[in-house]
């Protein structure tokens, strides 16, 4: 099953390529900007959100796919990425799906040269991750004997040895 949190990163990835989410049987489409704000998503996305999950919004999918936000919401469906463009897709949990990306009608994605569609990052956690593996790193090499027989990595590699000069 398919859970909210992964339905929502697939609209939001879609939607920074410029991919609206058609609703209300066809006779509106809503591309919310900006998808995300610092650590979070944005308003627009949030209340455009709350709308898709709503009654009001009717029936309603992704803009080149047949797959309803309803649908994907329930136990028949997964959220994989695609094997073309690594970008989340529905796929059905048992029997056979068409297979079929959002991506099919851009002609010009994957664009590498882009950078990727994301989820939004904790800045602030994420820094204090790395401080906090670096200085673990920096105890374990402090409490090493001078002269012990344990190098640092970056000593005595034999890398180093081949850029000495002789």
């Amino acid at each position: 099953m398919a859970a909210r949190y992964q339905v929502k990163r697939y609209l939001a990835y879609w939607f920074q390529l410029g991919k609206p989410v058609v609703v209300q049987a066809g006779r509106n489409t809503l591309l919310p900007e900006p998808v995300i704000a610092g650590d979070r998503y944005s308003d627009e996305f949030e209340t455009c959100w709350q709308f898709l999950l709503s009654p009001e919004s009717g029936e309603c999918y992704l803009e080149g796919s047949h797959h309803t936000i309803e649908d994907l919401l329930t136990s028949k469906w997964d959220i994989a990425d695609c094997a073309r463009c690594s970008m989340p897709v529905p796929m059905l949990n048992q029997g056979i799906s068409d297979l079929s990306c959002p991506c099919n009608d851009m002609p010009n994605w994957p664009d590498m040269s882009l950078p990727s569609p994301r989820s939004p990052v904790n800045s602030q956690m994420h820094l204090s991750g790395m401080r906090d593996r670096l200085q673990h790193r920096s105890n374990i090499w402090a409490s090493e004997a001078p002269g012990s027989e344990s190098p640092r990595p970056d000593e005595n590699s034999s890398e180093g040895d081949r850029y000495q000069a002789s």
